[in-house]
């Protein structure tokens, strides 16, 4: 019996040190909640798996057009952009500014948005290679890519600690920021609010993505500044994700209190 007790204290006390004190009632399969600075980990549950992340694959995206292209630059909408899934409702033959189709593809999610962003390299394959090269840089080394969009495929996966690498990473490009912080924008005659209902939910959320597909679930990153620290979160297959945010923000800044 004894023997059972030290076994059983020691499987506490190592799960203590992996995933803190307080075992948060989350309703995803995989979270993380990281310092975004110091990329300490405050909480984690499963973040390791490998797992669809749908359309939170659009941060990925928006960083590489920022990297590679001008805002200015046009492009023009072709009958090979046209996708299914979320849409901004592109139309054959128009043509936008860079800056135009990064707030369809960050605001409405746009598929149609993400490729045809995807011609400032010169099409989809090489944009998908720019994508896992900077995968790759930022560290996320257990991500695949195959698409802009985030629509599945067998070689599409990332897990919630690569996701908030890539938070981390991108809350540093002001670019960026503005983009994921603009709550509502007219492109060429649409009118597009952001998804993310944690910009009027949590004080400090500078935003980030959301995503669904039926089989990758609810997928969510978000990031929060406050009290001069910023920490970014990640929720994969979740059905409550915006109360699974909540929770890992309140838990990661009382911390600190």
């Amino acid at each position: 019996m004894r023997r059972v007790m030290c076994a059983f204290l020691c499987l506490v006390l190592c799960f203590c040190s992996v995933e803190g004190t307080e075992k948060l009632p989350l309703s995803a399969r995989s979270a993380i909640l990281m310092d975004a600075v110091s990329g300490e980990v405050l909480y984690e549950q499963q973040a390791d798996e490998e797992m669809k992340i749908a359309s939170t694959t659009k941060i990925l995206t928006a960083l590489v057009v920022l990297e590679e292209a001008s805002p200015c630059q046009t492009i023009t909408v072709t009958q090979e952009h046209m996708v299914e899934g979320s849409s901004m409702y592109l139309k054959v033959g128009e043509t936008l500014t860079v800056q135009e189709l990064l707030y369809g593809l960050m605001l409405s999610s746009g598929n149609d948005a993400a490729l045809a962003l995807t011609e400032v390299c010169g099409g989809v394959d090489a944009f998908v290679a720019k994508m896992n090269d900077l995968a790759a840089r930022i560290g996320m080394a257990s991500s695949s890519f195959e698409n802009p969009s985030g629509l599945d495929g067998e070689a599409h996966y990332s897990t919630a600690r690569d996701m908030a690498r890539l938070a981390a990473y991108a809350a540093e490009d002001p670019g960026f920021v503005r983009l994921c912080t603009t709550t509502r924008a007219s492109v060429a005659g649409r009118s597009m609010s952001n998804h993310n209902k944690l910009l009027q939910r949590i004080d400090g959320c500078i935003g980030m993505k959301t995503g669904y597909t039926k089989a990758a679930g609810r997928t969510l990153v978000s990031c929060v500044e406050r009290d001069g620290r910023r920490l970014v979160a990640v929720t994969l297959k979740a059905s409550d994700d915006w109360s699974d945010h909540e929770k890992l923000y309140k838990f990661g800044f009382a911390a600190e209190e």
